[in-house]
């Protein structure tokens, strides 16, 4: 598997995610949104974005694992952030930090108004090349 990350200088420079990712491998993992929650489902740092982030970003490197993928195998994720408001990246971008290191996949940032409950505050999927 490899995974080929580009950022064309024609484009805008981006210091949290690449602009352009080729993977080439074997399988493709596709994991669904991960929701700030813990093992038996319940809400994990209700208000507060930065625990939610650390719990989501931790869940979604379990589900990596559990397909036999790492981190640094992920091309391509979409953050969800209800109420998104700037001063909230750096919050997200440390939680990325803790599973990714300096691996930058392309990246889809969305603010919402609401997520699957109303004390989540983000979520996370992923596509990842293995």
């Amino acid at each position: 598997m490899t995974i080929q990350l580009i950022n064309p200088a024609d484009l805008p420079p981006q210091a949290t995610y690449t602009q352009v990712v080729v993977a080439a491998g074997t399988a493709m993992v596709f994991i669904a949104g991960q929701e700030p929650e813990d093992v038996h489902g319940n809400s994990v740092a209700p208000g507060d974005l930065a625990g939610q982030a650390r719990q989501v970003y931790a869940n979604l490197g379990r589900a990596l694992t559990a397909a036999g993928a790492r981190p640094d195998q992920v091309a391509k994720l979409t953050i969800y952030v209800a109420g998104y408001t700037s001063d909230y990246l750096p919050v997200i971008e440390q939680a990325r930090v803790e599973l990714f290191g300096r691996h930058k996949p392309a990246d889809t940032l969305i603010g919402v108004a609401r997520l699957a409950r109303p004390e989540f505050l983000i979520e996370v999927d992923a596509i990842a090349v293995k």
